[in-house]
């Protein structure tokens, strides 16, 4: 077949003396590689075959025994014919023999599993979950797949794909036979099955239907065991700090599976410690409350502390805190839950109430606006501050503050989008400012303080740090002043 054929990759000639049990013939079957063989009489002791490569210049790395050794581990390690290196001048065994994956689970146990675990995965943790099984019916399979306890040393956000290796009867063919999709790529393991032949190539595996039924059949396996795994929650947590961020992904890559994996998602929340779930969010929402609101930002903590939630905590509305990058993009994919709509706090104001009994300041946002130019898109009054003054929004229409900087860092946020403006006109400095609106320095002055302000409690930075610290300074010396003159 292919595996004999690509044996003239490295010898420039093959013999092969063969003598068939019950006969004392023996022949000898030679080839160049050309198209052409010879097949003469041979002498030989025994029934057998012996095959004999006389390997090209370019390839005496393969009469190294170590580098043999190395292949047989990596392509034969666990089929059951025993494989010897003649090295020393002694037989030495090159394989293991035994397909760990093939065993019955009640003759493996936890160590066996570790062991095979680290010498797969090249770790030195523990398995957080252990997947063994045999699947029989329109087509037969075995299934060993781990779930790691730790973050690998290599970030496997690094690496886009799945790496579980597929074996044909125990012999390894490869381990990007795109088993697992994208979102999985944290699983490690084997599948070893019969449904194929031992020389298929890649364009086969990505035809063939057979695969497409074993790959569906391994994310429906591993979704269960999560999903039993998720009722202590303690040993949830544990996977979740690891690989949480995986299950995202899933939401925003693969529609199929969007709804399962949206129960096993979890959250910081504003009204609750710990993690929490969406089921446990719908469930503890308020009788009229018609959405999710999420929040999404760089740190947890900062979050917290966000003037985004003043208005939501003042009416009592749970709001789910994301920090993780891709938080930014995958609500927006599953856009409903138990058919809530999911709503980010920055774009939700208009849920808080109506603004038509906030103080008139129309003169001052006007004066703002001017004084900022093309800073902001906007300036606008809002009743959705209860402590600060201001505060940054995304405009009505388009992405989001955080994924606007998202964007920005990797390089594809095109033309910039101005944020709005939100002013408090409760708020003690605001109310002061509408009484010096003819002082268009000291206007524009803090204008563009309190721009750098919400910049700050949106956690980015002032865009002139050395002249936010200078008005900063002399703002806090008027006051000093002020002070000692009363």
């Amino acid at each position: 077949g292919v595996g004999f054929y690509s044996a003239f990759m490295v010898a420039d000639r093959i013999d092969v003396t063969s003598r068939k049990a019950g006969s004392d013939e023996a022949f000898v079957w030679a080839s160049e590689g050309d198209g052409k063989f010879s097949i003469s009489p041979a002498n030989r002791d025994n029934p057998g075959t012996d095959i004999v490569l006389h390997l090209k210049s370019d390839a005496e790395e393969y009469l190294d025994p170590t580098r043999l050794e190395a292949i047989v581990r990596k392509w034969a390690d666990h089929v059951t014919l025993p494989i010897a290196i003649l090295a020393e001048g002694r037989d030495q065994p090159a394989n293991e023999g035994t397909a760990l994956w093939r065993k019955p689970k009640s003759d493996v146990s936890e160590q066996n599993y570790s062991e095979f675990y680290r010498h797969l995965n090249a770790s030195f943790d523990n398995p957080w979950a252990t997947l063994h099984w045999k699947a029989e019916g329109a087509f037969e399979y075995y299934g060993l797949l781990f779930i790691p306890s730790m973050k690998p040393f290599m970030p496997v956000e690094d690496e886009r794909e799945a790496r579980v290796r597929l074996h044909v009867r125990r012999m390894f063919i490869r381990d990007r036979a795109n088993l697992l999709p994208s979102w999985l790529r944290f699983v490690k393991g084997v599948v070893d099955t019969e449904d194929l032949p031992l020389n298929v190539s890649r364009e086969m595996l990505q035809a063939t239907p057979v695969l497409g039924r074993i790959r569906r059949a391994l994310i429906s396996r591993i979704l269960g065991e999560l999903k039993t795994r998720m009722t202590d929650k303690a040993e949830y947590q544990k996977f979740w700090e690891n690989f949480g961020q995986f299950l995202k992904e899933g939401i925003w890559e693969d529609s199929e599976h969007r709804t399962d994996l949206a129960t096993l998602l979890r959250f910081n929340s504003s009204a609750q410690e710990g993690l929490t779930s969406l089921p446990d969010y719908v469930a503890r929402m308020k009788p009229d409350q018609e959405a999710i609101y999420f929040a999404t930002g760089d740190n947890i903590e900062a979050l917290r502390s966000s003037p985004q939630l003043e208005g939501f905590r003042a009416k009592g509305l749970e709001v789910l805190l994301m920090s993780d990058p891709i938080d930014a993009f995958w609500p927006e994919r599953l856009d409903t839950f138990d058919g809530k709509r999911l709503r980010n706090a920055s774009q939700s104001a208009a849920d808080l109430g109506s603004d038509d009994t906030l103080p008139d300041i129309s003169p001052l946002l006007s004066a703002i606006k001017t004084a900022l130019g093309d800073e902001v898109s906007d300036v606008r009054s809002t009743g959705r501050l209860t402590e600060s003054a201001v505060v940054l929004a995304a405009p009505d229409f388009g992405p989001d503050l955080q994924m606007q900087r998202l964007l920005q860092r990797a390089g594809r946020g095109g033309m910039p989008i101005r944020p709005v403006l939100e002013i408090n006109p409760t708020h003690p400095l605001i109310e002061a400012m509408t009484t010096q609106i003819d002082r268009l320095d000291f206007i524009k002055s803090t204008a563009s303080t309190l721009m750098d302000l919400a910049r700050l409690q949106d956690g980015e930075a002032p865009t002139d740090p050395a002249a936010f610290a200078k008005r900063i300074t002399t703002l806090l010396a008027a006051t000093i002043h002020t002070s000692h003159s009363e």
